[in-house]
């Protein structure tokens, strides 16, 4: 399991010219599951994002997490965090996890978020998406799992 992670000012995802889901302060989260993965992961790497110090205090340092400031994320499924690009042009994607199994993880893991009382918008699984990324900072993170 892979999180692409940044922190955003504002963020939204458009599917066939409309909004599907949006947010202001918070998380995007691009997320991509491999073979092998198993739903032991979803949890441990929820909590870790929540949980995970990245916004700003008072001071100017990085001591708040999503959860403390209870700000919003937008969670997208993004298979391609699996591309292999070691040979050749073009990337192969053997190491994705099927689609079918990549849907429930996905699915259960922003259930996590909604479970820890965030607010939480979504892309559309599989679908061709435009998002739109205000990144603050700039602040990225990748976490695998």
């Amino acid at each position: 399991m892979k999180v692409f992670l940044q922190r955003v000012k504002k963020a939204r995802v458009e599917v066939d010219g409309r909004t599907v889901g949006a947010i202001g302060a918070g998380l995007v989260l691009l997320v991509g599951f491999r073979e092998g993965d198993t739903e032991n992961q979803l949890e441990p790497m929820a909590q870790k994002v929540a949980g995970l110090r990245i916004f700003e205090d008072d001071e100017g340092k990085m001591n708040l997490s999503l959860l403390d400031r209870k700000d919003e994320v937008l969670i997208i499924s993004q298979f391609t965090l699996y591309g292999d690009t070691t040979k050749g042009r073009r990337p192969s994607f053997t190491n994705a996890l099927n689609p079918r199994s990549a849907e429930r993880f996905y699915l259960q893991f922003c259930r996590l978020f909604e479970n820890m009382g965030l607010t939480v918008a979504t892309g559309v699984f599989g679908a061709r998406m435009l998002v739109e990324i205000h990144n603050w900072g700039p602040v990225t993170f990748v976490l695998e799992g």
